[in-house]
């Protein structure tokens, strides 16, 4: 009997569970998760819940009964410790859990120490990274509102998801824009991207074009090459770089209200283990979603190590999409199944992206195949229909959640749903 641990409860986390426990035998193996609370945030809502469109309640759903239908075991504390050696973990309620496989799906830890005055708690900006964040920013946006004045959105250096940056600044306009205040909030967009549209990825087909043009059309302006040195009380200061990463120029842009995307690292007990990590604190995997020293200890999603696409003059990291942690997800499933019945893992992700972006009264969709240039399909395209797919996206993945699914809840399945046809249509 095989005791499968999966440490953390998001996106990939309740979905390698699932399939887990759909593909191992119940009586033979037992399946436990462990996240540091019983419910699950569905976080590409967090735009949403920033400018008052969901809430709470719509976002999120309570695990323990989900996992529990399943026969999935929850224990909702934080790992504080993991003996790699010993195949242990320990908990924040002292409580000591054995494994013979692991999968770290725990997402990242915010950098936001790395930039002087960062983040929502300690520093001067809003978040979009968690739950609770957003709902920190949407009490700053409520006195934007009231008091409307100059607005920043962007990704500091070193950022690697920069897809919820530029859904929150197109989400944030068309709010304004609803309330009739949008002539009175001046917009910039502050990235580390040496261009807009790069998204970490080298850019996706036109996506510099389609972004700067939708940017345009909103009147909000950009800098691109942007290194954040500090941020005060209602200012943020910016050196902006040439291709060479030599200042060009330096900014003091005043801001009611600003959110900035931070760095990523590892979570702190997962980058304690020697041998696991990489300096950023990021599992080390090979091709089957192992780490080459723990071959037991599997990972997936934000935290796993993947180098930068290309060096670009201000540091930016390569985004996990959804659809790249769906892969990474069945690769670990298929190979842990194949070990538990004698076999050599064979199976490797496909890392491909297909990306949903929501931008307020529209959206922009992308497939990168396979992420990681040079690719042999590209393809970005805008529209109404992309907008409609997000929202479609976010009720059937809740959906599936609530019932406790042992079916593929990815976002592939939307876009097959909502847009296969027009996909198959552009070639």
């Amino acid at each position: 009997m095989a005791h499968v641990v999966v440490i953390g409860a998001g996106i990939g986390g309740m979905t390698v569970a699932y399939d887990l426990r759909a593909e191992l035998d119940k009586k033979q193996h037992r399946v436990t998760v462990i996240g540091d609370k019983d419910i699950f945030e569905f976080t590409p809502s967090n735009p949403w819940v920033a400018v008052g469109w969901r809430d709470r309640k719509t976002t999120t759903v309570d695990i323990k009964k989900s996992l529990g239908k399943k026969g999935i075991e929850l224990i909702a504390s934080a790992v504080t410790k993991i003996d790699a050696e010993q195949n242990s973990l320990t908990l924040m309620n002292e409580q000591s859990v054995s494994y013979d496989y692991l999968v770290i799906t725990t997402g990242p830890k915010l950098a936001f120490d790395e930039v002087p005055g960062l983040g929502p708690h300690n520093g001067h900006t809003q978040s979009v990274c968690t739950l609770s964040h957003a709902e920190h920013s949407f009490e700053n946006f409520k006195a934007l509102s009231k008091e409307p004045g100059p607005v920043v959105v962007g990704a500091v250096q070193g950022a690697s998801c920069f897809g919820p940056a530029y859904e929150y600044a197109f989400i944030l306009e068309s709010e304004l824009r609803k309330r009739k205040q949008r002539d009175r909030v001046p917009m910039t967009f502050v990235t580390s991207e040496p261009y807009i549209g790069h998204l970490g990825l080298g850019g996706v087909g036109d996506s510099k074009s389609l972004l700067e043009s939708a940017l345009r059309k909103r009147h909000i302006k950009w800098i691109t090459n942007a290194k954040t040195t500090r941020v005060e009380d209602g200012v943020m200061h910016v050196d902006e770089h040439d291709d060479a990463g030599q200042v060009i120029r330096q900014h003091e842009l005043p801001f009611k209200h600003a959110m900035m995307l931070p760095a990523f690292k590892g979570v702190d007990p997962v980058a304690a283990v020697e041998g696991l990590c990489n300096p950023r604190g990021f599992v080390l995997i090979d091709g089957k979603q192992r780490n080459p020293k723990y071959p037991n200890i599997y990972s997936a999603g934000v935290c796993v190590a993947i180098p930068p696409v290309e060096q670009t003059p201000i540091p930016t990291g390569t985004p996990k999409t959804g659809y790249m942690i769906e892969s990474m997800v069945t690769a670990i499933v298929h190979n842990i199944a194949a070990e538990l019945a004698g076999k050599e893992p064979q199976e490797t992700a496909t890392w491909s992206a297909i990306c949903l972006a929501d931008m307020g009264d529209t959206g922009a969709a992308f497939v990168a195949i396979p992420q990681i240039p040079p690719r042999n399909v590209t393809w970005f395209k805008e529209g109404k229909w992309v907008h409609l797919a997000k929202i479609a996206y976010e009720k059937y993945f809740l959906k599936k959640m609530k019932a406790g699914s042992t079916e593929p809840i990815y976002e592939k399945y939307t876009l097959k749903a909502m847009g296969i046809k027009r996909l198959k249509s552009e070639g």
